[in-house]
């Protein structure tokens, strides 16, 4: 943490104060896990069984073992998602093998973009993506509530240009 900074609490020094993803988005990638298993393991046996003979249409469990272990996956990665207001710049932490955290200044934002595609609007939520002016510190983050990635965009905007001006 730079010298000085401050956390949202006001306290220099101070651990930032983490932030998790809504539940909905484990509920949306769990049934995307679900129903992409369930459609790949009908289409193997379907073809397999059709094809080759109905023996071979037991090959159609290995998408239905992937699903379940994608599922475990998914909630591990999910729970890995977390991000930070502080005084200065937005913390993004990520990953579970490959531990990933984004510190992108709010002076160097240009652009904060709140995005919700046909799905995410179905389980209620919302991404925030940050560009900046060097495309590796770009960031996302996924699966808000939609108020609050609104909230999010509209802080970081105001604390973008308050910095941004000082440049």
């Amino acid at each position: 943490m730079e010298t000085g900074s401050l956390d949202e609490t006001g306290i220099p020094g101070a651990e930032p104060v983490w932030r998790g993803l809504e539940p909905a988005l484990l509920r949306m990638r769990l049934m995307l896990v679900l129903v992409g298993a369930a459609g790949l393991a009908l289409a193997t046996g379907l073809v397999l069984g059709l094809a080759v003979g109905p023996a071979w249409a037991v090959l159609a469990l290995v998408p239905v073992a992937g699903g379940a272990w994608g599922r475990g996956l998914v909630g591990r990665n999910w729970r890995s998602w977390r991000y930070a207001e502080r005084a200065d710049d937005l913390l993004i932490s990520r990953g579970v093998l490959w531990r990933e955290e984004t510190v992108v200044p709010y002076g160097r934002m240009q652009l904060v973009e709140v995005t919700s595609g046909p799905v995410e609007r179905r389980f209620g939520l919302a991404t925030v993506q940050l560009h900046t002016a060097a495309a590796a510190t770009d960031a996302t983050i996924p699966g808000l509530d939609p108020a609050e990635a609104e909230r999010l965009r509209d802080r970081l905007t105001e604390l973008g240009e308050a910095r941004s001006a000082g440049l």
